[in-house]
């Protein structure tokens, strides 16, 4: 049977899954009366008072997990984060207005249809340090590339060529997709993307195989050995030859901006 201790572990962990960042202040305080030297309630604690936008008493929790543990690295990037919110005048802001509720089933795994990606090429720091987990950002085609942007388009990273190329096929298919910021650190952004609705041209094929190139292969294998086809109506789409079409300029399927942004330059 699990200890006391054990049960407001979980709890804690269950109320940072789900953003009840109030409720995992005070379980995770329960846990730090019981036992001053857990390094993981004051990591949580932290990162509670940070999402409420509590920078001072989010310093606090990360700097007495320092104490506990001297380098780590999660504290350290936090900490980090919260200096650059205050330079930026951000602690000004309202704690209403900073909270993010999640649902507790937004970053639920659908085979084929989600994926959590790391992005490359990092954006600014100072557009970095505002994300918040569960904010909604925005794909954008970028010649061969797809971008993560925030709502007033500002550049976040890039999805890796893999991943790019194969959702640009999809979006230019008409396919549509939701994405949240999963997690965020200075030197690490992880996005989580939906398929919200799947292109008529792409529709015998998933988002997110297992293995994009075996998707892509099997495909191939098909049209060379001429197998019947699932819809006589309509030919499947040919991944790799609308990959040639792809037209190199910006493409914004989620939301349309009239002004055109030049490359990240970083």
């Amino acid at each position: 049977m699990d200890s006391t201790l054990d049960i407001l572990k979980k709890e804690a962990i269950e109320a940072a899954m789900s953003g009840n960042w109030h409720k995992g202040i005070k379980l995770n305080k329960k846990i730090i009366t019981e036992a001053p030297d857990n390094l993981n309630s004051y990591l949580r604690l932290g990162f509670a008072h940070l999402q409420l936008g509590d920078l001072s008493n989010a310093k606090k929790a990360y700097l007495k997990a320092l104490k506990i543990q001297p380098g780590n690295q999660i504290a350290l990037n936090n900490l980090e984060k919260i200096k650059i919110l205050k330079n930026k005048s951000e602690n000004a802001l309202s704690k209403e207005k900073n909270q993010l509720y999640l649902d507790p089933n937004l970053f639920l795994n659908i085979p084929g249809k989600t994926k959590v990606v790391s992005l490359i090429n990092l954006g600014q720091i100072s557009i970095l340090a505002k994300l918040k987990v569960g904010q909604k950002i925005y794909l954008k085609i970028k010649k061969r590339r797809v971008e993560a942007r925030t709502e007033t388009d500002e550049y976040i990273g890039a999805l890796p060529d893999d991943i790019s190329k194969r959702l640009i096929l999809f979006l230019k298919a008409k396919t549509q997709y939701i994405s949240f910021i999963k997690e965020v650190t200075k030197k690490n952004v992880d996005v989580f993307i939906k398929e919200e609705k799947r292109g008529r041209k792409v529709r015998h094929y998933p988002s997110f195989p297992k293995n994009l190139q075996e998707d892509i292969k099997t495909i191939e294998e098909q049209e060379e050995t001429g197998e019947e086809e699932i819809d006589k109506e309509e030919t499947p789409l040919d991944l790799e030859k609308l990959a040639e079409e792809v037209e190199e300029k910006e493409y914004y399927p989620e939301a349309p901006l009239e002004e055109e942004r030049d490359d990240f330059e970083e």
